[in-house]
């Protein structure tokens, strides 16, 4: 069964920055609904397109075509396939970072806080054993703090693990009512939705290692790029761009700049946008969740 189940951001920008040759091979590393995957393949002929996806209903959306390859795995071992299907080299890679909306609005996968009854899930591929249940009733206070602070840059992270600590103590985290439940008090009046976008940001980030995914994702880009090969990637959140922008302009996640015997900077990459390009406001009166999205373009020297 083909249908959309995720609108994506900047679609026709992220697209055009691959500069696609008609007889080229691209790769979409986050094949989601299939709507970037489709525009690329709509300006093929006699090229080819490997699409990644860990999810297993996005292979309810595959089209019927030849020309796509796709492959349920992390895009975390993208060279690794590429090689098991004999693909030395590719002209352009693309990756929308973002969570499908088909994820926020399944409750059963517990990827929002609008569906207090969903489970502690969170999971993007539903093979991986490790849930947003699993962190909040076995994780120890350090470990917890850190998840809050890093991937949600929550202010009062050493107060919420605590919380969550206490808590479990006397009841396990079950759905996602009981961890609103739990820190109802901290949640803030004026801006309530805020604060447990970043507490299920967070936990969905940790779930899924999406940090440690997205820097061996980058970093195999060099090597599966041909020169002259298009990098585009949209991001949603501050952590997952800055990694971006450090990459592509010094060939590292880090952002650790390295210099030739003449003093000059070393990056693999030419950048092609010096700012992230983000929606207009059409586009955001059309797709509310693209307001956060940001795109980089690099290509590789």
């Amino acid at each position: 069964m083909n249908r959309v189940y995720h609108v994506p951001a900047l679609l026709r920008t992220s697209v055009d920055a691959l500069e696609i040759k008609a007889n080229g091979v691209y790769v979409d590393a986050t094949y989601g609904g299939g709507g970037h995957s489709r525009e690329i393949l709509s300006r093929l002929d006699g090229g080819k397109l490997i699409a990644f996806d860990r999810d297993r209903d996005a292979e309810n959306n595959l089209p019927d075509d030849k020309r796509l390859l796709f492959i349920r795995n992390n895009f975390r071992f993208m060279r690794n396939f590429l090689r098991y299907y004999g693909i030395g080299k590719v002209d352009g890679v693309l990756a929308d970072l973002g969570v499908s909306s088909h994820h926020f609005d399944e409750s059963e996968r517990g990827f929002s806080f609008r569906f207090p009854e969903s489970s502690l899930d969170m999971r993007m591929g539903q093979d991986s054993e490790l849930t947003a249940r699993t962190v909040l009733n076995t994780y120890p206070y350090d470990k917890l703090k850190r998840v809050f602070l890093e991937y949600g840059e929550i202010r009062q992270a050493g107060k919420l693990a605590t919380v969550i600590v206490d808590v479990r103590e006397r009841q396990e985290f079950a759905s996602v009512a009981g961890l609103i439940e739990a820190i109802d008090f901290m949640i803030p009046k004026s801006d309530g939705k805020q604060f447990l976008s970043k507490v299920f940001q967070s936990l969905r980030i940790e779930v899924n290692k999406e940090m440690t995914a997205l820097k061996h994702f980058l970093e195999q880009t060099v090597d599966v790029l041909v020169t002259g090969g298009r990098l585009s990637v949209i991001s949603y959140h501050s952590l997952e761009d800055r990694m971006v922008k450090n990459f592509i302009r010094t060939g590292n996640v880090e952002g650790l700049r390295s210099k030739d015997f003449y003093g000059n900077e070393i990056s693999p990459f030419t950048l092609i946008t010096k700012k992230a390009l983000v929606p207009g406001e059409p586009e955001i009166a059309v797709n509310s969740r693209s307001r956060s999205a940001k795109l980089r373009i690099a290509e590789k020297k």
